[in-house]
């Protein structure tokens, strides 16, 4: 008979254990279940540029002057006025070509997508320049900078 009592006993703290340890679990799997839908949830891209850019550090817009390097006379004296709603006005005159060398074009640009590069967009295609505080810098067609002994005759500086 004592024996069967604490059979008893036994079987039942064994199934109050079970049951209880069945509880913790299922409130643990509401947890997990909870911190595994908002992990699912969806998350919007972030489309803007993330910290300092050119285009969002530096005093950019205004007019920046210079002497393009020319292969048919003695030099193209370049003006271009950048303004904060993303138009430009460039202004070129070819030096030692006689009359009617000075032209004038407005337009838009763009920046790249790590905003430090412009690109104008002329009516005959594009040219690209590098932005930095107080110059922009001519880039070649493939939007790279030109080096060599010329290099400097690329920068236009801002007035």
């Amino acid at each position: 008979m004592k024996n069967t009592n604490l059979l008893l006993i036994a079987t039942v703290a064994t199934l109050l254990a079970i049951n209880s340890c069945g509880e913790k679990k299922k409130d643990s799997e509401k947890v997990v279940s909870a911190k595994t839908d908002s992990l699912n949830s969806t998350v919007e891209p972030v489309t803007s540029k993330m910290g300092d850019t050119t285009e969002n550090s530096v005093d950019w817009n205004g007019t920046y002057k210079g002497e393009l390097p020319c292969a048919d006379c003695e030099g193209i004296a370049t003006t271009i006025e950048l303004k904060s709603d993303n138009t430009f006005v460039q202004k070129n005159e070819y030096k030692g070509k006689g009359k009617d060398n000075a032209f004038e074009e407005k337009g838009s640009f763009e920046w790249d997508k790590y905003g430090s590069i412009i690109t104008l967009k002329l009516k005959d295609g594009v040219q690209k320049y590098k932005v930095a505080e107080g110059y922009i810098t001519h880039l070649d067609q493939n939007g790279k900078e030109i080096t060599g002994d010329l290099a400097k005759k690329y920068i236009l500086n801002k007035q």
